[in-house]
C-alpha cells in the first residue's frame, strides 16, 4: 500500500473557514428568499441517463461534446454526472407527473460537474443555486422569477449589479431571425473563425456570442431580433419590462445576449456587475453572476407535451467571492480567568447560544492571554471573560467582562452588550451592570457568598 498522501483532483476544492461561511451564507440567503416567493424545494439525482442531457442541452454544444463526465455502469447504461439542473428537473416533471401542480415553482442547489479548464471562480465540481417556473406561459412568470433573482442578489449585500435583458422572440420570430443571420454570415463565412464556420448552419445565434476577433468585426451589422419580432413576441417583451419597472428591478437592454438552442423563447437574461464596481473588480473576466431564460420548447425535446417554462441559475462559488463578511455576526469567545470558573463560563456560552448569539468556548482551561492570542489569529476580536473578585466581607462576586474591537467599535459594542445582557439574564436573573468610569470594558457582576 502506498504511503503517499492522495491529493485533491484538479478542478475540485476543499472549502473551509471564511470561504465555507461565505458559501453557507449564499445558500441560506437563497433558501430564505425562495421561501418568501413560495418556491418548492426539490432534490434531484446527481447522475442521470446521458440522453437526458444530450437531448436537453444539445448534441452540438460544448457541454455535451466536450465537458460532460459520462460513464457506463455495470448494467451497460450510459450515465452522466449532472452538468446543470434544468434538464434533470424537466425529466422529473415529466416522469413524476408534476404537470398536475402547474404552474410549478421549484428551487434547488447542489454540486454540478463539467470537465473544463479550472480558473478563478470556475471548477470542475462546482455548485449552483437554481430556480424554475414550469407551466406558466405568461410574462408575469418571467417578472416573478427575475424579481426573486434580484432580491437574492440584494439579500447577499452585492451592489453595483444590473440585469441585462433581451428577447429571442417566439418560434416564428426566431426562425425568421435565424434565416437572416445565416444569409448574413454566409457572405463572410471564409473570414469567420473555425468555430463560427461550424456553427453557421447548425446554430448561427451562437456566433453573436463569439469572443473571437475574427467574428466580432461582423457582429455590429448583423441582423437584430427586433426587426423580426411578431406582434405577440413584442407584446410579451413589453409586458416583462413593464413588470420589472413596477417591481423596481433595474435592467438594461442587451441585444447581443442570445441562447443558441432552438427551444429557448422570449426572455434571455444575465445579471452582470457594472463596469468599475467592486463586484466587477473581484470577478475579473468571469463577469456574469446569474443567468437564465425562457425555454418553452425543452419538454418536447424530452418527449413531453409543449410546456412553457423559465428559469435561472447562479454559481455559489462566484457569489461567495462577492459577499465578503456580509451577514456574519461577530463571534464572542467566552474565557474563564481561573480553572474553577470553567463551568460558569460554559453556562455563559449556553445562555448566549440560546439567544441566537454566536459564541465559542475553550475545551480546556488556558491562561487568558494565550487564549486571546489564539483566537485573534482566527479573526475573533470580541471576548467575554468570566472572573472572580473577593470582597472585604468574605463574599465574592463573579465578574463578566465584555471587550473587543468591532468596525464601528463604540456603537456596535453597545448594541452587542445589550443583547449579551438580555441573554445572560436567562441564567443569571440577579445580574447587575457594573459601572466602569474608565470605559475600558462593559461588565456585569453577580454577588456570591
Amino acid at each position: 500500500m502506498s504511503k503517499k498522501t492522495p491529493q485533491a483532483i484538479r478542478g475540485t476544492q476543499d472549502i473551509f473557514s471564511a470561504d465555507a461561511e461565505a458559501f453557507a451564507f449564499v445558500v441560506e440567503t437563497f433558501e430564505r428568499v425562495r421561501k418568501l416567493y413560495r418556491f418548492r424545494r426539490v432534490e434531484m439525482p446527481v447522475f442521470e441517463k446521458t440522453e437526458v442531457f444530450s437531448r436537453a442541452i444539445g448534441e452540438t454544444t460544448d457541454v455535451v461534446s466536450k465537458e460532460m463526465y459520462s460513464f457506463e455502469d455495470r448494467g451497460g447504461d450510459s450515465l452522466t454526472l449532472r452538468p446543470e439542473f434544468t434538464a434533470g428537473i424537466a425529466r422529473a416533471f415529466l416522469t413524476n407527473g408534476w404537470q398536475q401542480h402547474a404552474p410549478l415553482k421549484v428551487a434547488t442547489h447542489g454540486p454540478l460537474f463539467r470537465y473544463e479548464r479550472p480558473q478563478k471562480g470556475r471548477y470542475r465540481q462546482f455548485h449552483q443555486i437554481d430556480a424554475e417556473i414550469i407551466g406558466a406561459a405568461e410574462p408575469q412568470a418571467d417578472v416573478e422569477l427575475l424579481a426573486m433573482a434580484d432580491q437574492t442578489i440584494r439579500g447577499l449585500g452585492i451592489e453595483g449589479v444590473t440585469l441585462h435583458l433581451n428577447t429571442l422572440g417566439d418560434a416564428e420570430s426566431r426562425e425568421a431571425w435565424r434565416a437572416a443571420l445565416v444569409e448574413y454570415f454566409r457572405a463572410v463565412a471564409s473570414e469567420l473563425s473555425e468555430d463560427s464556420q461550424e456553427r453557421l448552419e447548425k446554430n448561427p445565434l451562437r456566433i453573436l456570442d463569439s469572443k473571437d476577433r475574427r467574428d466580432q468585426q461582423f457582429l455590429a451589422d448583423a441582423p437584430r431580433i427586433d426587426a423580426f419580432l411578431s406582434d405577440t413576441a413584442r407584446a410579451f417583451f413589453e409586458s416583462v419590462t413593464t413588470g420589472l419597472d413596477a417591481a423596481g428591478v433595474k435592467w438594461q437592454r442587451a441585444e447581443s445576449l442570445v441562447r443558441g438552442l432552438d427551444y429557448y423563447r422570449h426572455t434571455a437574461f444575465e445579471f452582470i456587475p457594472d463596469e468599475g464596481s467592486e463586484a466587477a473588480g473581484k470577478l475579473g473576466s468571469q463577469s456574469t453572476i446569474l443567468g437564465g431564460g425562457r425555454y418553452d420548447g425543452l419538454m418536447e425535446s424530452l418527449g413531453g407535451a409543449p410546456t412553457p417554462a423559465v428559469g435561472w441559475a447562479a454559481g455559489i462559488e462566484r457569489l461567495a467571492m462577492l459577499v465578503g463578511g456580509a451577514g456574519f455576526d461577530p463571534p464572542i469567545v467566552v474565557l474563564a480567568e481561573h480553572e474553577h470558573l470553567f463551568d460558569t463560563a460554559r453556562l455563559v456560552v449556553q445562555a448566549l447560544r440560546l439567544s441566537e448569539i454566536t459564541a465559542e468556548a475553550e475545551f480546556r482551561y488556558r491562561r487568558t492571554n494565550k487564549a486571546f492570542d489564539k483566537f485573534k489569529k482566527t479573526g475573533t476580536d470580541v471576548f467575554l471573560v468570566v472572573d472572580q473578585v473577593a470582597n472585604l466581607n468574605g463574599s465574592h462576586q463573579i465578574d463578566i467582562r465584555l471587550s473587543g474591537v468591532l468596525p464601528d467599535e463604540e456603537e456596535e459594542l453597545k448594541l452587542l452588550a445589550k443583547r449579551v445582557e438580555l441573554s445572560l439574564r436567562l441564567f443569571f436573573p440577579d445580574l447587575i451592570p457594573k459601572a466602569d468610569p474608565e470605559k475600558q470594558a462593559i461588565s456585569w457582576y453577580l454577588s456570591r457568598k
